[in-house]
């Protein structure tokens, strides 16, 4: 075995033992290992097993009673996980961990529920795994997780402001603590992750420091500060160049955010790009948060001239400025909000003003979630894991989801819908038993390959009734555009998770620069899932606007497109 199978290696060498904490298995299938009998005896070993290791064991397997190397299928291995998972919780236990490697290579896969592959057929030689199971149930997290997304112009700091924020760190000038946030590709390669957000940090409610993370690339760390806080608060970051404005519109909107975070360098002042996002912010109707960057870099006298710069650019959105320095804590988190934007001044390097975005982070409350109790998420991203399957990771709209629930996924390109199940639920790299609105998760699911899941498909119960849209009408202003919008205007529209081309066809044949009208809006390739009152932000070029449905028209209602299909 190469050194990548070291663990397996010391585990098979280990052995079986009476009392001891290793267990080998070939293989678990529904059929025989959860029949009556089976099922009690298998749950009992479980739970010996962890007691024996002081609350950790591990499960060997795809292989024999000896510890011969006889792999499974890729199938077969997901269904073994499936019954280890049931086994676990009736034992109260659950799996923390799992690595897996070929049984005739050695290359290993790591993660907390296998790792992540690319697209495409299984393993011809069959997988082997080790299993890390835990004493007690999986966590369960709390429901007073904030979400904020992060916006300004590029090299305005706002990476480095979090990287801080998060680990509580200086920073060193040059943008050190920035590095925390970026993706490394062993991350995103490893592991069942659905870490949208770069960053995480939390507070307990005993109203101490606040649980900052040693390092964030450590899933390890990220899981810890999951679990021991009793308020999360997850930053959802954008991209600050111009050229990607489609990213960054997708992550404010596209997220379940709380609260926006509108970051200006003091050595810059506000730009273009800085407008426009806190326009998009603002748009959707999103309480929003501006810290003044860099204070650090700046003379007194400079830094004075960007906070009036920055008063007038939210005067001119028709916001009114709350200097949090002058008014207090307290009134920002009274008053954000309704044309209401708090104003301070912070700094990576001294720390001035983190302590200040601390307590507004502890205090301010979390946003009302949708009035609708059934479970909706809108897919931002997808994986194909090892041993696991397909993954579709997203924020949770509304309502709960738990393991073993049955959903509908879609809709297809054809307007159906996919009936899938739960197979499992993570949250910053934190296996969890349930999930609920707000929650920016990772959900297993088994019924579909990964190829089939796209972004912008939805995830809602199977009972449910879910109508495909491709046609609806809507509210829109008009934020920016060269001359008159007419019929046949065709931008980008984002909703949710969605980016897709739509074709506008304006009540009275056209819409002015500044206009606020009625407009139908039928996206170009495909139907998607649109509901009365979701808020959307359209571009195309240097034009960019905001709307509102005000009715849809089911696919099933509406005449054929004649649009080419994809």
């Amino acid at each position: 075995m190469s050194a990548d199978r070291s663990a397996l290696r010391r585990a098979i060498e280990r052995g079986e033992r009476d009392g001891g904490a290793i267990e080998f298995k070939e293989r678990l299938t529904r059929e025989v290992h959860l029949a009556d009998g089976r099922m009690e005896s298998l749950v009992a070993q479980l739970r010996h097993r962890v007691l024996s290791g002081d609350g950790e064991a591990t499960y060997v397997l795809g292989v024999t009673d000896d510890g011969g190397l006889a792999g499974v299928s890729p199938d077969a291995f997901s269904e073994t996980m499936d019954v280890l998972s049931l086994l676990a919780d009736e034992a109260d236990a659950h799996i923390a961990d799992v690595e897996t490697w070929s049984a005739g290579s050695g290359s290993a896969s790591h993660g907390a529920a296998s790792s992540r592959t690319e697209s495409g057929g299984g393993d011809t030689e069959g997988l082997v795994g080790l299993a890390t199971l835990r004493d007690g149930g999986m966590f369960e997290a709390d429901d007073d997780h904030l979400v904020v997304g992060t916006a300004g112009h590029v090299d305005h700091g706002k990476s480095t402001l979090v990287g801080t924020l998060v680990t509580g760190r200086a920073d060193d000038g040059q943008g050190g603590t920035r590095g925390f946030l970026d993706v490394q590709p062993h991350e995103v390669e490893r592991g069942l992750s659905a870490d949208l957000s770069y960053a995480a940090y939390g507070f307990d409610d005993d109203g101490d420091e606040p649980i900052r993370m040693d390092n964030p690339h450590r899933k390890s760390d990220r899981a810890r500060i999951v679990e021991e806080a009793d308020r999360l608060v997850s930053f959802v970051d954008t991209v600050g160049h111009e050229p990607w404005l489609r990213t960054t519109i997708r992550g404010l909107v596209g997220q379940k955010l709380d609260y926006g975070l509108v970051v200006v360098a003091a050595d810059d002042g506000p730009t273009k790009t800085t407008r426009e996002h806190l326009g998009i912010l603002l748009a959707t109707e999103l309480p929003t948060i501006v810290a003044i960057t860099k204070a650090d870099a700046v003379s007194d006298e400079r830094l004075v001239a960007v906070e009036r710069e920055t008063e007038s650019m939210l005067r001119d959105a028709g916001q009114t400025p709350l200097l949090v320095d002058r008014h207090g804590i307290d009134t920002a988190v009274a008053e954000v909000g309704d044309g209401v934007v708090p104003l301070l001044r912070t700094s990576a390097v001294t720390k001035e003003g983190v302590g200040s975005l601390d307590r507004l982070f502890e205090t301010l409350p979390k946003r009302a979630t949708p009035e609708r109790a059934e479970f909706r998420m809108y897919v931002d991203r997808s994986y194909k894991v090892t041993g696991v399957g397909a993954v579709a990771s997203g924020t949770v709209n509304s309502g709960t989801v738990e393991a073993g629930d049955e959903l509908l996924l879609g809709p297809m390109a054809d307007g159906s819908f996919r009936e899938v199940e739960v197979r499992s639920i993570e949250m910053h790299y934190h296996r969890v038993d349930k999930a609920t609105a707000g929650r920016i998760v990772g959900i297993a699911l088994k019924g579909v390959d990964e190829s089939e899941i796209e972004r912008g498909m939805a995830l809602v119960p199977r009972d449910s009734d879910p109508a495909p849209v491709r046609e609806f009408e809507a509210e829109v202003m008009v934020l920016n555009h060269p001359t008159r919008i007419r019929e046949g205007y065709e931008p980008v529209v984002h909703v949710e998770t969605v980016s897709e081309a739509a074709v506008f066809e304006p009540e009275g044949g056209r819409l002015l620069p500044g206009d606020t009208g009625r407009t139908t809006v039928r996206f170009k390739f495909r139907p998607y899932l649109v509901e009365e009152g979701q808020r959307f932000v359209f571009r195309e070029g240097s034009s960019k606007g905001v709307g509102t449905v005000t009715d849809t028209r089911p696919v099933a209602d509406g005449p054929p497109s004649t649009d080419g299909e994809r």
